[in-house]
């Protein structure tokens, strides 16, 4: 019987076994690794996405954020021009009263008596002047608490003036003025203007 020798043929059937199995390693290596690296292009296309949407998000916020400042800076402004307003008003509103003030001074200043200075810090009218003697001061005092733009005076100085050759008394009163409104000037009312006594 003829003796066939198989070890060729099982040594080739053995590298081909190889082969397959280290071409199937490439392969799976080779898949493995442009799986690797289409994750990675799809996580970094999706990290750029999102820092595109952050860019804007943050350019949007900075924005406002401006907006915002400049807001305040305009409530800031408005409110200074309200204020402003209500004090153009309210000078407005007292202006024919502070007319009305100034004519009763005139009449209430008695003969013999002249200011020399009429100064007004809030509602307090400080008023320096000379008068002939401590009489007329009195009556001037009476006139203004009888008087309807001012009240409550107060006489801080009186004193004799050296540089004049009578006997002139320098003088300052202060009083509290009075911006009431029209129908106070009624008739009945006690605190209308009355004739300044002299």
């Amino acid at each position: 019987m003829a003796h066939i020798n198989l070890l060729p043929w099982r040594q080739e059937q053995r590298r081909e076994r190889q082969r397959q199995f280290f071409t199937m390693m490439g392969l799976s290596a080779l898949l493995m690794v442009l799986i690797v690296v289409a994750v990675h292009l799809q996580y970094s296309r999706m990290i750029s996405s999102q820092n595109g949407r952050n860019t804007y998000l943050q350019t949007q916020i900075d924005e406002l954020n401006t907006r915002l400042a400049k807001i305040k800076i305009l409530e800031k402004e408005r409110e200074k021009l309200a204020k402003r307003i209500n004090k153009i008003k309210e000078l407005q509103a007292n202006r024919p009263k502070i007319v009305q003030m100034f004519d009763e001074l005139v009449r209430i200043i008695p003969d013999g008596m002249y200011l020399t200075l009429l100064q007004q810090k809030g509602k307090t009218i400080r008023m320096e002047g000379v008068a002939q003697s401590n009489e007329r001061v009195s009556s001037f005092m009476r006139n203004i608490d009888e008087a309807a733009t001012l009240a409550k005076p107060v006489l801080e100085v009186i004193k004799q003036d050296p540089k004049t050759p009578e006997d002139d008394r320098l003088f300052i009163v202060t009083a509290q003025q009075e911006l009431g409104s029209p129908d106070e000037e009624a008739p009945n009312n006690p605190k209308a203007p009355k004739k300044p006594k002299q």
